[in-house]
């Protein structure tokens, strides 16, 4: 089974409102987005709220469209693009905030998209990723952001899933990530297929 389907099924086995992290490196990072945004989301015809705190919103929209990802109920929300001055075209699906300090300011504009859409719409939030929020905040004021955050999704019966960088983590992310999530998936890399002939009698 290919990483997407894999990370997408297991998504899906679990109950509406969970809390999820995910924790992957960067070969397995668009294989899981995939998973999420192309099989999972779908599958379920969730509305996505994408929060960006590695890369700004543009590279992400175009690899998505890349991959040929419906991108049709999915909103942004960009903390990076407005720090690297690069906002590129401006999209009505992507809501700009000032840094990846303002973690007030995502929960707002997280609360903001969920009130413009209907009652009968489900969602799931996905923040990518920990790893560079940590980078930016006082780890106590994140795991605080994270505990409001999660909480505040699951009282609203969102699905939330937190990304982590495995090559960017540490013990004190992962416990965090492991406090208020519901479960966590480890994604690996396929382990190669020995190349035949290889060795030489």
């Amino acid at each position: 089974m290919s990483i997407a389907l894999d990370v997408a099924e297991r998504l899906s086995a679990m109950p509406e409102a969970s809390a999820i992290a995910i924790r992957l490196n960067v070969n397995t990072y668009f294989d899981v987005i995939q998973g999420i945004m192309d099989n999972f989301a779908a599958q379920k015809q969730l509305q996505t709220i994408y929060i960006t705190a590695t890369l700004p919103s543009q590279p992400i929209i175009e690899a998505l469209e890349m991959l040929e990802i419906d991108l049709t109920n999915v909103h942004f929300i960009d903390s990076v693009a407005n720090i690297l001055m690069s906002k590129g075209d401006k999209r009505n699906d992507v809501f700009y905030v000032e840094s990846p300090t303002m973690l007030e300011n995502l929960i707002l504009k997280v609360e903001y998209l969920l009130k413009k859409t209907s009652p009968e719409q489900k969602t799931v939030v996905l923040l990518d990723a920990i790893n560079s929020l940590a980078i930016h905040n006082n780890p106590k004021i994140l795991s605080e952001f994270m505990h409001i955050l999660v909480n505040n999704l699951r009282s609203k019966h969102v699905y939330t899933i937190i990304l982590s960088l495995s090559e960017h983590s540490n013990q004190e992310i992962d416990n965090m990530t492991s406090f208020v999530c519901d479960d966590t998936i480890i994604v690996e890399e396929p382990a190669q297929e020995p190349i035949a002939g290889g060795e030489e009698e």
